[in-house]
């Protein structure tokens, strides 16, 4: 069987070995950490969760739950995992990161198909190779992709949220719940920070006024200097100052909208509320739920403190922007993920622009089985585009390239159905059981 190359070992990169190692093909998995580490990442663990610790909703209506369960009926190795760390989080998918990434690494060092070599890739392999080198993907690389490609990479700046004690937080201005307490396991899986009107605005208006990290600077850091293609922001994970400035309210409608919890203090619903969810399974970190920011550190405590519940805070990481390497898909990959211009090379993972965790882990399936049904001299598959992993390969490769952004799961990328009911029930319902018949008849095939 000919050896895979597959270079990154996040979550599209050890889900593509994993699959094609079961394909029988010996896989070599290049990750260059802890040789050389990236501005985001902070251990040498395969598929390490640099954002948030949630993969999402698992509830089938949504848009990433029905990618969830299309995944977990493949038998997908990272949602495996996922389900094996997973910490309570109403009707998302939370993991504790360390155990989730500890659980991966463990899986794939032990497969005997598998190899995994501590070596940062600069130049593409001849070797049939899958290129899942993340949104992270070092110059030299990025530089020699350009010329593989014969175009300039693309990239948008992402943003972190901050993480801290559980200890350190006010319980006297915070109470546990979930929204509607739908898929709770307990009281309440979120720890909730209600707001006044009064406290809100006093909080957007440092928000606004504090001072943020240059962009510029932040590019000049990552990149020494040379510069690729355009940089904007992703308009699916904006920073909570870029929010703020867009509307004074947006937040109180984004990710503080207080809708479905009601502060037992008071027995009202608060004005606005952060929500906190838990970070490890010892429940002595928790993650500020949507709350990725630019801020100097300083600022982030200064500002943060504004809220009751957070007055003492304590950071063990702060929030920061990192940019994101994305390769012009729609210019050069098929729906199957394989590059127009070589049959043996694949792409996979956010450097594709399939954004989120569970997206990238569904491309990453994507590449490892179609590239392993190529050198077993079989037909790659398009996945349907009534299955969400199907909608997202068809998305990136099939966009306008002159508005390309990455796109996350969502309805909307489904074939809109027009002979059924307009409510939005019945048209859920459609794509679930369409969905659920053609992942059903993949099944067969695979």
């Amino acid at each position: 069987m000919a050896e895979i190359i597959i270079i990154g070992g996040g979550l599209a990169g050890c889900e593509a070995a994993w699959q094609a190692a079961k394909f029988g093909h010996h896989v070599q998995l290049f990750e260059m950490r802890p040789g050389k580490m990236t501005e985001a990442h902070t251990t040498d663990g395969l598929s390490e969760l640099v954002c948030s610790n949630s993969l999402g909703s698992q509830l089938i209506t949504r848009a990433s739950g029905l990618l969830f369960n299309e995944l977990k009926s493949l038998d997908s190795l990272l949602v495996d995992c996922a389900e094996q760390t997973q910490l309570p989080a109403g009707g998302a998918l939370a993991v504790d990161r360390d155990k989730f990434s500890d659980l991966v690494s463990q899986k794939i060092f032990n497969h005997p198909n598998i190899t995994v070599t501590r070596q940062e890739v600069v130049n593409l392999p001849q070797d049939p190779v899958v290129i899942a080198s993340g949104p992270l993907t070092s110059n030299l690389l990025s530089q020699n992709l350009k010329i593989f490609t014969g175009e300039d990479n693309l990239f948008f700046y992402d943003a972190l949220a901050p993480i801290i004690t559980r200890e350190s937080i006010n319980m006297d201005h915070a109470f546990f719940g979930s929204r509607y307490e739908r898929g709770a396991t307990r009281e309440g899986d979120y720890l909730n920070c209600p707001l006044t009107c009064d406290q809100y605005e006093l909080f957007i208006k440092e928000l606004l006024g504090a001072k943020r990290n240059s962009l510029s600077d932040f590019e000049t850091r990552i990149d020494n200097g040379v510069k690729a293609g355009k940089g904007e922001y992703f308009e699916g994970c904006l920073p909570i100052e870029i929010l703020a400035g867009r509307s004074p309210m947006s937040l109180a409608y984004g990710p503080m909208r207080p809708v479905g919890l009601f502060d037992p203090a008071t027995g009202r619903r608060p004005y606005a509320v952060l929500q906190l969810r838990q970070d490890n399974i010892a429940g002595s970190l928790y993650n500020l739920v949507g709350f990725q920011t630019n801020l100097l550190y300083s600022e982030q405590k200064r500002v943060l403190g504004v809220i009751p519940a957070l007055e003492k805070a304590e950071f063990v990481r702060f929030g920061q922007m990192h940019r994101n390497t994305y390769i012009s898909s729609p210019n050069l990959l098929y729906s199957t993920l394989g590059f127009k211009n070589n049959k043996t090379i694949y792409a996979a993972g956010q450097i594709t622009g399939i954004e989120g965790y569970l997206g990238n882990i569904a491309s990453g399936f994507v590449a490892g089985v179609n590239l392993s049904r190529v050198l077993d001299n079989q037909e790659p598959i398009s996945f349907p585009t009534a299955t969400m992993i199907g909608a997202l390969c068809h998305y990136i490769s099939n966009a306008d390239v002159l508005h390309f952004q990455p796109m996350k799961a969502n309805f909307g990328l489904l074939p809109f159905p027009e002979l059924v009911s307009k409510t939005r029930k019945s048209r859920v319902d459609y794509w679930i059981s369409q969905s659920q018949q053609a992942i059903s008849e993949l099944k067969q095939v695979l």
